[in-house]
C-alpha cells in the first residue's frame, strides 16, 4: 500500500473476486493479453498493466465496481477511447481500468428541445451521425472522431476545429450523470437551458478528467444543421494578416464561422515538402497560411469568400489563394492541415505542446518560443499549427528522445508561457503528462481549491491517481 491508501499487492484478489460478481464473464478481463491493450492512450507515455480492465454496462455496474474499489483503496483509470494525448488515460501500477466501451449508444433525440441523450461510451462519430440523420448536428468536431468517446470529450473538455462558432465541450452539455468514487449517482438528465438553481454541478465533472466522477450519461446540445458550407485556402504574408482576416471575417460572416485554421511555414514546409504527407495547393513560399470554413447563409457560400478573398487581397492581406469547387477539392485542403496526426513517423521524438493564449497575442508567443528554442541544441526542429480564432497553438519540437532534453525543451516553453499567461493544455488535458507544469497556468489559491474540490469528493485518492496533480500534490 503507498501513502495514498492504495493497494498494491495480494490484498486486490478479494476486490477482484468481488468485481467478477458484479460483472460477470464479459464485464471482466483479467488475462494478460486482453489486459495489455488498456495499459496506455496514443500521447506515448507508456503506462503499467492494469491488474483488471471492468466494462460495466450500465451505471448500477459501475456504481457497484467503484464502491468495490473505493472500499479496497484500488485505483481506477477511467477510459473510453484512448485517443488522449496527455497521458489521462495511462495506468499507474497497481491501478484497474474502467472502461466505458460497454455503455454505448444513443437513447434519445429531442428534435423539439434540440438535444441528444448518450451513454458516455458513444464514438464521437455516432452521436455527430445520428444528430445529422435527425436534421440537427452535434457541433464539437475532432479529428479522432471515430474513436473518441462522448465522455471521454466530456472528461477532458475537447475543444477541435469548430470551437470558435459553437465554444468547446462544455457549453454543449446541457444535462449530466456521473459516479463518484464511493459509488453515489449524482443524475441530473435534464434538458433545461435556463437553471439557476444552485451549483451547476455537471460542471465539476466537465474537465476533470476522471478524477472527480466517472460520466455516465450526458444531455447534449444540437444545433440546426447548415449541410453546405465553403472552404478557401489563403496565404498571407504574416501572423498579424491573419488576426486582420480574422475581424474581416467577423465583420462579413458573424457567427458562419465555421472553421479559421493556421498553419506556420514550418509545418507547411514539412507536411508539403520535406516529406509527401499533403501536397501543396498554393504554390511559393509564404509567411502563414489560413484556411476559412464559412456555413451557407442567404447568398451561395462560394460566391462569399471569393469576394472575401477580393477584399483582403485589395486590403494586402493575402499574397494567394484557392477556393475549393468540390467536396474533393475541400479534402485536399484538410489534408494539409490535418497531417499534424501523420507526422510522427517522419518528424522523430517529439514534445507535442497544446499551448491557449488569446488570440492577439499567440503571434507574438509563437515568435518568443521559437527565439527561446533557437538557443537550444536540444531543439531539432519545430513545426506550429493551430486554430487562429481561439488562440490555439500546437507547437511541436523535436528532439533526440533524452529525457534530458524534454526536460530542457518543456521548461523552456512553459517558462516562456507563464510569462504571457498562457494554458498549459487549450484542449489535450492535463493527464500526466502536464501534471508537473500546471502551476504554470494556475495560481497556489487556485491549485489549493483544486486540491480541495478532489480530496473532498475521492478522499481516498482512487480516481484517476496521478492524472491532473502529481500524486505527491495530494
Amino acid at each position: 500500500m503507498d501513502r495514498t491508501g492504495i493497494q498494491h499487492d495480494s490484498a486486490n484478489i478479494d476486490a477482484l473476486k468481488e468485481l467478477a460478481e458484479v460483472l460477470g464473464g464479459k464485464g471482466l478481463f483479467t488475462q494478460e493479453s486482453d489486459r495489455a491493450r488498456y495499459a496506455s492512450d496514443q500521447s506515448g507515455l507508456a503506462g503499467a498493466m492494469p491488474l483488471a480492465v471492468l466494462r460495466p454496462a450500465d451505471t448500477e455496474e459501475v456504481s457497484h465496481v467503484l464502491a468495490i474499489c473505493n472500499r479496497h483503496r484500488i485505483g481506477v483509470v477511467p477510459q473510453g477511447g484512448r485517443t488522449g494525448l496527455s497521458g489521462g488515460a495511462c495506468c499507474p501500477q497497481g491501478t484497474v481500468v474502467l472502461s466505458t466501451e460497454r455503455l454505448s449508444g444513443i437513447l434519445e433525440i429531442d428534435s423539439e428541445a434540440m438535444t441528444l441523450t448518450a451513454w458516455a461510451g458513444t464514438p464521437l462519430e455516432a452521436v455527430q451521425e445520428a444528430a445529422r440523420a435527425a436534421g440537427l448536428d452535434y457541433p464539437v468536431d475532432i479529428g479522432a472522431r471515430g474513436t473518441a468517446t462522448i465522455g471521454g470529450t466530456i472528461a477532458t473538455n475537447a475543444g477541435g476545429i469548430r470551437v470558435l462558432q459553437h465554444g468547446m465541450t462544455r457549453p454543449n452539455v446541457l444535462g449530466l450523470e456521473a459516479v463518484l468514487a464511493d459509488g453515489s449517482v449524482v443524475s441530473r438528465l435534464g434538458k433545461t437551458v435556463k437553471d439557476n438553481s444552485g451549483f451547476d454541478l455537471k460542471q465539476l465533472f466537465i474537465g476533470s478528467e476522471g478524477t472527480l466522477g466517472v460520466v455516465t450519461r450526458a444531455v447534449l446540445q444540437l444545433r440546426r444543421h447548415v449541410p453546405h458550407s465553403a472552404l478557401a485556402l489563403f496565404a498571407l504574408p504574416n501572423h498579424a494578416a491573419a488576426l486582420a482576416c480574422l475581424s474581416a471575417a467577423r465583420d462579413r460572416f458573424g457567427a458562419r464561422i465555421r472553421a479559421f485554421e493556421g498553419m506556420w511555414p514550418d509545418y507547411w514546409d514539412f507536411v508539403c515538402h520535406e516529406t509527401s504527407l499533403a501536397t501543396a495547393p498554393i504554390t511559393g513560399r509564404h509567411g502563414f497560411y489560413l484556411l476559412v470554413e464559412v456555413e451557407a447563409g442567404e447568398a451561395q457560400p462560394e460566391d462569399e469568400l471569393e469576394a472575401f478573398f477580393a477584399q483582403l487581397f485589395e486590403q494586402d492581406l493575402v499574397e494567394d489563394g484557392v477556393l475549393a469547387k468540390s467536396l474533393a477539392e475541400a479534402q485536399a485542403l484538410w489534408s494539409v492541415r490535418e497531417a499534424v496526426g501523420e507526422v510522427d513517423d517522419d518528424f522523430g521524438h517529439h514534445i507535442n505542446f497544446d499551448i491557449g493564449l488569446s488570440p492577439s497575442a499567440l503571434g507574438r508567443f509563437c515568435d518568443a518560443a521559437d527565439a527561446v528554442l533557437a538557443e537550444l541544441p536540444e531543439a531539432t526542429g519545430v513545426l506550429k499549427v493551430g486554430h487562429v480564432g481561439d488562440g490555439n497553438v500546437h507547437l511541436l519540437v523535436a528532439h533526440d528522445g533524452s529525457a534530458a532534453a524534454e526536460d530542457r525543451i518543456e521548461t523552456a516553453i512553459y517558462g516562456v508561457l507563464r510569462d504571457w499567461q498562457g494554458a498549459v493544455t487549450a484542449e489535450h488535458g492535463v493527464g500526466r503528462i502536464k501534471a508537473r507544469w500546471l502551476g504554470h497556468s494556475r495560481t497556489p489559491e487556485e491549485l489549493a481549491l483544486m486540491r480541495g474540490l478532489k480530496t473532498q469528493m475521492d478522499p481516498a485518492g482512487i480516481l484517476n491517481p496521478s492524472a491532473v496533480f502529481p500524486q505527491t500534490d495530494l
